[in-house]
């Protein structure tokens, strides 16, 4: 395998393995990207990336990060999109939804804002819910879900990943990393249930697997599903690589196609090593013990390193984030430093392709 190598994943061909990793912006009001989001995604596709990813989207109101997080609940937000995607496509580029509810990581001051933590309600906040009433740090107390609560929560999945399609996204993306709420049901530091949906790993993985069964179902057999891991909480008797290889097989049995590995989020406060290419091992682990197809992500900064890393067969794809934000066009200039000539420039720039 080669960085510049396609690669089909049902009935989607991706141009390359150098992807765009999901980017929280913090800046829609009401859910809704505007020109940011156009100016931001588009110069990925511009830039000759082979997959591009949304930002954390959230399923419900109740599910965003922060108060500016963009969102799929609603139609005005889808038909917001859409604009966004049919410029990615007139790149030739491929983008993809990332779905996701924030859970007890929910209603929080965005990263650049002089204060942290929660948002009050009185100030534009919103109760936060979670598997179970157990804090993040020093953020505000969740409620935990119920049963109606847990079941709603797949209907928003699904109706989201109905809009996103209806926008025209070519895939979508599952986010059960980061701490947010599907890891929160997984890993058994935040999952404190007694009922069907905590304790075993098989009742931890239950909510996963039926947002996962719920989106194939909606989506049809020809769209990609991804599905994002945190392959460990780096805390002592929590979540797992050994864990996420078994969840990522049991996704893959629901319908799911690619899973996107990288690590962390769910524990306050932990000690990460952090280092070039730090995620990787983690990657390759599930992408061998689970038999699946994965992307691995962080600290991956240039294109010898991620062509490195496909070529040696431990992921089939890198993700960047940090890197393309410094160079949208990053895979443009890494067909030159590899020496891999591709036929995706777009006109405008065919003088620099030298």
């Amino acid at each position: 395998m080669h960085l510049f190598d396609p690669i089909s994943i049902r009935s989607v061909t991706l141009r390359n393995r150098l992807w765009v990793s999901p980017m929280c912006q913090y800046s829609a009001v009401d859910g809704v990207p505007n020109s940011w989001h156009l100016v931001h995604l588009g110069s990925f596709a511009t830039g000759g990336a082979g997959l591009i990813f949304t930002e954390a989207t959230a399923v419900t109101a109740q599910g965003r990060i922060a108060p500016q997080d963009t969102g799929i609940w609603n139609d005005a937000q889808r038909d917001a999109w859409a604009p966004i995607v049919d410029f990615v496509h007139q790149q030739g580029g491929l983008i993809g939804m990332q779905l996701a509810h924030a859970g007890r990581k929910a209603s929080t001051y965005r990263p650049w804002s002089p204060e942290r933590g929660s948002v009050p309600l009185d100030r534009g906040g919103w109760p936060t819910v979670a598997p179970s009433a157990v804090a993040f740090g020093r953020y505000a107390a969740p409620a935990a879900l119920t049963l109606d609560g847990i079941a709603g929560i797949v209907q928003a999945f699904r109706a989201a990943a109905r809009r996103a399609l209806d926008a025209g996204f070519d895939l979508v993306e599952l986010h059960g990393a980061h701490g947010y709420l599907l890891h929160q049901f997984l890993s058994p530091l935040s999952n404190r249930r007694d009922d069907q949906y905590g304790g075993s790993l098989e009742n931890r993985a239950r909510l996963l697997l039926k947002v996962v069964r719920a989106v194939r179902d909606e989506v049809g057999v020809k769209v990609p599903v991804f599905v994002r891991l945190s392959g460990t909480d780096w805390a002592e008797g929590g979540w797992d690589v050994e864990q996420t290889a078994v969840v990522a097989g049991l996704a893959r049995d629901a319908g799911a196609d690619f899973f996107d590995i990288s690590t962390g989020g769910l524990v306050a406060g932990v000690e990460v090593p952090v280092g070039p290419g730090y995620q990787v091992p983690f990657a390759e682990q599930v992408r061998h013990a689970a038999s699946v197809p994965v992307s691995t992500v962080g600290l991956i900064t240039t294109p010898q390193q991620a062509n490195e890393i496909v070529q040696s067969g431990r992921a089939d794809a890198v993700m960047m984030a940090r890197a393309m934000i410094r160079n949208p066009h990053l895979p443009l200039q890494a067909s030159i430093d590899l020496g891999t000539p591709i036929d995706y420039w777009p006109d405008q720039y065919l003088r620099a392709n030298i």
